[in-house]
């Protein structure tokens, strides 16, 4: 009996000197302590190493612990099952869970593009519950071996070494992540404004647009920039590459911004261009590149327009228009900006595996309404600008507020301009799924898409962005109505956005005076159609008649040798003046006062264009001045004539008249903008002699 109990004891000691306990006893303690840091604190440059010595020890600590695990086990079989005992059982589950766990959670971020929540719940609550047990188990039995005289002095030291091996084994690391944090040189950006940057006391830095930094200075160019990054290793790559040949994406490598921008400079003063940056190009703004020292009136990053981390940075609006919105500088992950593969991958590992930060930093509610989009889709010009007073632009957010579009606290009525203009597609990316919404929820693999459909169908093609090509016949799809939108089917009608229908006579006498409608309905768009510059958007009629021989009796709508739109034409546009009345032609808007003719159609609302001509030969028609709601022409069939006569419309829109195309790129490049054919129709009408 006494050699069974010396070797009993014998064998204890053997369990507290293993090197094997105190190293897993010791990783595991750390883990333990880096888990709760992570959970409990804030993001930091510290909880940042700490997620990768986390991550690096836990995998070094699952082969010891199952071997560890292994062989305690089968000597712990042996013994009858107690309190003690039942924990180890307890702890041993709950350590298994947090094991597999840990894995998946480490597999995800390296080989996938996020981690699982669920998995990441599991792994939490599984650790919660593993820490307290362990612990309780361990101490349990330290304080029972170190009371127990009779097991003598060489147990107690055999434990009391156990658990200075199990601090150091702790403590180590701990020391190691706060000097790799105290080491770390992260990236810094100067923010601050270029020398001799100029803006008058009283104002805001970025006046006359109502942007705003949060700090209220200067944002280093390369903090607003790098959008590549968010679609690099397959992060947001389907997104990514939407927004590349997007509006948003070449807002300031727009030609005509480009042009435009010069001209208000060399006119108006280089501090005025701000009003245009808050929309079109923030990245220069932010930097203070809109300044009298600098020629080109941008600055690194120009070529992102509107970014993502500038779009996911704002972090409040306002409707006043202008773009007045408030943005922020993000704090950033260690080794991001860094320039090497290591800094991209650990960058990339870090966001994917620790992402609540990015998830914050990047995501708002705020982005899902429409008072988001109204902070630059809304604009007006003051006297800081025209040097006379307040003139409404485009101002597409008042439109939908006031049209039947907008249902005040129902959703389920209400058409708001992402679920038109970021239609929802099939999604790998790790920000599919949204639970806040209405009718999604957060496994619905879906993303909105960001292309912002539009009407932009020439910029693309002349800038040769990647994915034009696709993007332009999106975009005339769109314009036509040709692409369907599931989550709001229920909500609208059916059909193209501007239906247009003939009004004509079925019949009519030889000799008779024929009058002919074309009626046109903004069926669909949110807002005013057209909408945006009408000063240099076009959208017009074309109306055709031929007799039954095929021979053109009658036109309207056309375009000349120069591509130019005939004088008289039904025209949707806005003429705006300068205070000597002068047009205003050049989208010079800096000069703008008023307009002496606007034609666009309100959401819901029709517009009928009339025309009536003499048949077959002679047409007289008003020409040479701004058109009515309704337009005339004197249309009398000759008695002689009997037949058929065949009657086309369409509706037809180009994003820039030809005007300011040879304005942009000079007559003797050729180039004219692309015109989409949005609607049409035909009648026939029966001429009895």
């Amino acid at each position: 009996m006494k050699d069974t109990r010396e070797a009993g004891v014998e064998r204890k000691l053997q369990e507290w000197k293993a090197s094997l306990a105190a190293i897993t006893a010791g990783l595991f303690l750390f883990l333990a302590v880096s888990g709760v840091s992570l959970y409990f604190f804030p993001f930091n440059i510290t909880n940042q190493f700490m997620v990768l010595f986390h991550t690096a020890l836990g995998l070094i600590f699952t082969l010891p612990y199952i071997y560890y695990q292994l062989r305690h086990y089968l000597y712990s079989r042996q013994f009858s099952l107690t309190n003690v005992k039942l924990l180890g059982y307890c702890s041993w589950v709950a350590m298994s869970v947090c094991v597999i766990s840990g894995l998946v959670l480490t597999w995800q971020p390296i080989f996938g593009t996020r981690i699982s929540y669920a998995w990441d719940l599991v792994h939490t609550v599984s650790g919660l519950v593993v820490i307290p047990l362990v612990i309780i188990h361990i101490m349990i039995l330290m304080v029972r071996y170190t009371r127990r005289t009779a097991l003598g002095q060489a147990m107690v030291h055999s434990v009391k070494r156990f658990a200075a091996a199990t601090g150091l084994l702790t403590i180590v690391p701990v020391v190691v992540v706060v000097l790799a944090a105290y080491a770390y040189a992260p990236v810094t950006f100067v923010n601050e404004f270029p020398e001799g940057y100029t803006f008058k006391p009283g104002e805001t830095p970025f006046q006359p647009s109502l942007a705003m930094t949060s700090t209220g200075g200067a944002f280093e160019s390369r903090s607003m920039a790098e959008s590549k990054s968010c679609g690099a290793e397959g992060c947001h790559e389907q997104i990514y590459q939407e927004w590349l040949p997007s509006t948003h994406r070449y807002a300031s490598m727009d030609a005509a911004f480009q042009v435009i921008q010069k001209v208000m400079a060399k006119n108006n003063g280089p501090v005025s261009t701000r009003y245009c940056g808050g929309c079109h190009d923030p990245i220069a703004l932010f930097a203070g590149a809109k300044n009298l020292y600098d020629e080109d009136l941008s600055s690194y990053g120009a070529d992102e327009g509107v970014s993502c981390v500038v779009c996911h940075s704002i972090i409040s609006t306002d409707v006043k228009g202008n773009a007045e919105y408030v943005i922020s500088q993000p704090e950033r992950y260690i080794y991001e900006h860094k320039e090497s593969k290591t800094a991209e991958f650990l960058s990339q590992f870090l966001i994917r595996a620790y992402p609540r930060h990015h998830v914050q930093s990047f995501t708002r509610d705020l982005y899902k309404t429409p008072e988001f989009c109204g902070a630059c889709h809304k604009q007006f010009i003051d006297e800081e600008v025209n040097k006379v007073g307040w003139v409404q632009l485009q101002n597409q957010y008042d439109n939908w507020k006031n049209s039947r579009w907008y249902h005040e606290g129902d959703p389920t009525k209400t058409i708001t301009c992402r679920e038109c203009h970021m239609q929802l597609y099939a999604s790998t990316d790790p920000a599919a799924g949204d639970g806040a919404d209405y009718n999604r929820d957060p496994d619905d693999n879906m993303h909105r898409s960001h292309r912002f459909l539009a009407a932009n169908q020439f910029m693309p093609n002349i800038l040769k962005l990647s994915g034009a090509k696709e993007h332009v016949k999106l975009t005339e799809d769109w314009l036509r109505g040709e692409i369907p939108i599931p989550e709001i089917a229920d909500k609208w009608t059916e059909g193209p956005v501007i239906p247009i229908e003939i009004i004509a006579p079925q019949t009519v006498s030889a000799g008779d005076e024929v009058a002919i409608q074309v009626s046109l309905l903004n069926n669909k768009a949110g807002h005013d159609f057209p909408t945006g510059p009408l000063d240099i958007i076009q959208a017009w009629v074309d109306l055709t008649v031929k007799d039954q021989n095929g021979t053109v009796i009658y036109q309207s709508g056309q375009l000349n040798e120069k591509n130019f739109l005939e004088k008289g034409s039904f025209v949707f546009k806005a003429e705006g003046i300068d205070q000597y009345g002068n047009l205003i032609d050049r989208h010079n808007l800096w000069e703008m006062v008023g307009a002496r003719f606007k034609r666009a159609l309100f959401p819901g609302f029709s517009d009928v264009a009339e025309f009536s001509f003499q048949c077959p030969t002679s047409v007289i028609r008003s020409a040479g001045k701004p058109m009515d709601s309704t337009q005339n022409f004197r249309f009398r069939v000759p008695d002689e004539y009997s037949g058929a006569l065949e009657i086309k419309a369409r509706l037809k829109y180009r994003k820039v008249n030809q005007f300011l195309v040879n304005f942009l790129f000079g007559e003797e490049s050729g180039l004219t903008a692309h015109i989409t054919q949005i609607s049409k129709d035909s009648k026939v009408i029966w001429v009895e002699g």
